[in-house]
């Protein structure tokens, strides 16, 4: 009886750096690539896209014709993130970049390369940061990646603080104290002022309007919901702001309304101790 045969492996490093050196190389290349709104030449190999990733199957011909081949023009797609994309069909690894990473989340979004997709979302949640945060949360709503969603928000959350515009003068009760959020004079309004909070759509903001842990007084949070507010989107403002500043403790009838946390106490409040009519 025939023994059977064992698998047995090199050492991958040397395998994984000479396939690297085919990356955009010219040489022994059969497909050429226009990329990104530079219109940037990229080289590679047809046969080794087809094999790794089903997109590049159905888009690129089995056999090229005779001449020079047309190039595929990928305008939407910066070259740096289809480098990126590149790299890792060529080598399974890739060297991502906190400048660049939503781009390649993008692209590996929209070839179907999941394994890239976890490694690109596994990255943005160890670099995000108060600038990064809106553009990540815009890409998770749009993508629909719930878990990216939620750790954006919760990060948003956790530096939402700004320094508040106090209202006419007014004791805080111990009760009130609680009530504020830790730290309420810290970097003032961090996340909110970016820019890329301001390009949010509205199925992104939303969400940050209704929570209930976003520490944030309303004033400041009218201010930057106006900011960011444009043509159509101010009924879709004033709806969630029903959810903010003030929210009924239970869906119970009878229950008494409460400040959401950020909020800061005014004289008015007083009223609030009252259950609903």
């Amino acid at each position: 009886m025939e023994t059977p045969g064992l698998v047995v492996h090199g050492e991958a490093e040397p395998f994984s750096t000479a396939l690297r050196s085919l990356v955009n190389n010219r040489l022994y290349s059969d497909v050429r690539f226009v990329v990104g709104q530079e219109r940037q030449e990229v080289f590679a190999h047809r046969c080794l896209l087809a094999c790794r990733c089903n997109f590049f199957q159905r888009l690129l011909d089995p056999e090229p014709g005779p001449g020079v081949p047309i190039p595929v023009v990928l305008s939407t797609v910066p070259a740096e993130a289809f480098l990126a994309v590149l790299e890792f069909l060529y080598t399974n690894s890739v060297k991502l970049h906190r400048r660049s990473v939503l781009e390649v989340l993008t692209a590996a979004v929209e070839y179907g390369l999941e394994e890239l997709r976890e490694l690109c979302l596994e990255f943005v949640v160890k670099v995000l940061d108060v600038e990064l945060v809106c553009e990540a949360l815009q890409m998770a709503v749009t993508f629909g990646l719930g878990p990216l969603q939620e750790r954006c928000i919760a990060f948003i959350e956790t530096h939402s603080q700004v320094q508040p515009s106090h209202p006419r003068a007014y004791t805080p009760t111990p009760t009130d104290l609680i009530l504020l959020c830790p730290d309420p004079f810290s970097d003032p309004q961090e996340v909110l002022r970016t820019r890329s909070f301001l390009e949010l759509s509205a199925p992104a903001l939303l969400p940050l309007l209704r929570s209930d842990k976003l520490c944030v007084d309303e004033a400041d949070l009218v201010r930057a919901a106006r900011s960011w507010a444009r043509v159509g989107a101010v009924e879709q403002i004033v709806e969630a702001w029903k959810c903010h500043a003030l929210r009924r403790g239970d869906a119970a009838r009878g229950s008494s309304c409460r400040r959401r946390r950020g909020t800061l106490p005014r004289e008015h409040h007083s009223f609030l101790d009252l259950p609903f009519k």
